[in-house]
């Protein structure tokens, strides 16, 4: 997902820029190659947009990022690629192409223009843009962490502002001090008017659960606010069988985000905390698609029932997903389980590993009706991130 140099990388022999521009045309070339390969769809997108009450056309894209040029620049002595696991836990080739990816889009992560016209492209009128993951800093001393989160905070705010009628922002939080993420949580809500922000799936290897963090006051203060939490994984932590076929981020960011829904099912912060958005990256992961095994567990096994007193599923059904399923079908089980009002249109841009046209995919999901798609398209994102039409 994420590269093993900086955007302001200055290194002659890595050749950033002379790639940029063969790459702007990315979303329609994957877009022709994929339905010539796996899917029926044509190479252009049919434009098929929500409209939310006052007829206003509004297609969301909820899973998208940002990486902040200036910070990237500012932090690179901590190098935190170090502290990235699809870095970590990669093989030579899986470096290599991740510098080749590096070369290709750098100028989308960290600028405006080509993802305007990406995003004309692809359908969508609003990006909910998140930071990139490379810059949680969850490794530093807190105080260091609280100063980059207000800045990543800060910055996003300045680039949505700049965009009103195209970007809505969410931030970043110090989630390896809780009263300080309850700090930044306020500031970059009710200061900065984000519209909620994006945590990892583990704190430095910890579950989001581990009494050690002490992080159930923010999820409390979260709850208070009902906050929008969008739940998006930096890698396995213990990827050691990961390494080849770039399987920590094919494998192992699933495998991450189901870790964290199940302890935050299975430890009960789900259930003490119901007003909480809770989004979950890439589909929900591997939980969206096997949740009756807990089910049974929960009614087989007391183990399994210590804390919660209803079937985790019951939990599992407030969470809200993604569309990045890269197939038709799947996405029509993800809907059917969870209910089209639970399932937000999603890219993963600009990343190799993103849906280059959601609007495409979900034009493929058989028997969905106009209502259903108006939702996913648009009006699901557009309730809980508040976002007018």
């Amino acid at each position: 997902m994420l590269y093993t140099c900086t955007p302001y990388c200055n290194n002659a022999s890595h050749n950033h820029s002379a790639q940029a521009t063969a790459s702007d045309a990315a979303p329609q070339t994957a877009r022709v190659a994929r339905a010539a390969t796996s899917r029926t769809a044509a190479s252009k997108p049919t434009r098929t947009i929500a409209r939310n009450s006052r007829g206003k056309a509004k297609v969301v894209d909820i899973h998208c990022h940002y990486l902040n040029p200036e910070i990237s620049a500012k932090t690179a002595d901590l190098k935190p690629a170090e502290h990235d696991m699809t870095t970590v836990f990669a093989n030579a080739i899986t470096r290599e192409t991740n510098m080749k990816q590096m070369k290709e889009r750098a100028h989308k992560l960290t600028g405006i223009d080509q993802r305007i016209t990406d995003m004309d492209a692809m359908g969508v009128d609003i990006q909910a843009v998140c930071p990139a993951p490379y810059q949680y800093f969850y490794f530093t001393e807190p105080d260091v962490g609280a100063q980059l989160a207000r800045d990543v905070n800060e910055g996003m705010a300045k680039l949505v502002a700049a965009h009103p009628d195209r970007l809505v922002g969410l931030g970043s939080v110090p989630l390896q001090n809780a009263e300080l993420a309850i700090r930044e949580l306020e500031y970059a809500t009710k200061v900065l008017g984000l519209r909620g922000v994006e945590i990892n799936t583990n704190v430095n290897g910890k579950d989001l659960t581990d009494p050690s963090l002490g992080l159930e006051k923010f999820f409390a203060r979260a709850n208070e606010l009902g906050t929008v939490l969008f739940m998006h994984p930096l890698g396995f932590t213990q990827a050691e069988r990961l390494t080849n076929h770039y399987f920590n981020n094919v494998i192992g960011n699933p495998l991450d985000t189901t870790i964290a829904i199940s302890h935050l099912i299975f430890d009960g912060v789900v259930a003490r905390h119901p007003k909480i958005k809770f989004i979950a990256a890439h589909g929900g992961g591997f939980i969206a698609n096997y949740w009756a095994r807990m089910d049974h567990a929960w009614r087989a096994r007391p183990d399994c029932r210590t804390v919660i007193k209803r079937a985790p599923s019951t939990y599992l059904n407030k969470f809200y997903f993604d569309s990045i399923t890269f197939d038709p079908e799947m996405l029509r089980r993800l809907i059917d389980r969870f209910g089209a009002d639970h399932v937000l249109l999603g890219t993963d841009y600009p990343y190799d590993m993103g849906e280059d046209d959601p609007v495409g995919l979900l034009a493929e999901v058989k028997r969905l009706s106009k209502a259903d798609r108006q939702q996913i398209e648009g009006l699901n994102a557009m309730k809980l991130l508040k976002i007018k039409g």
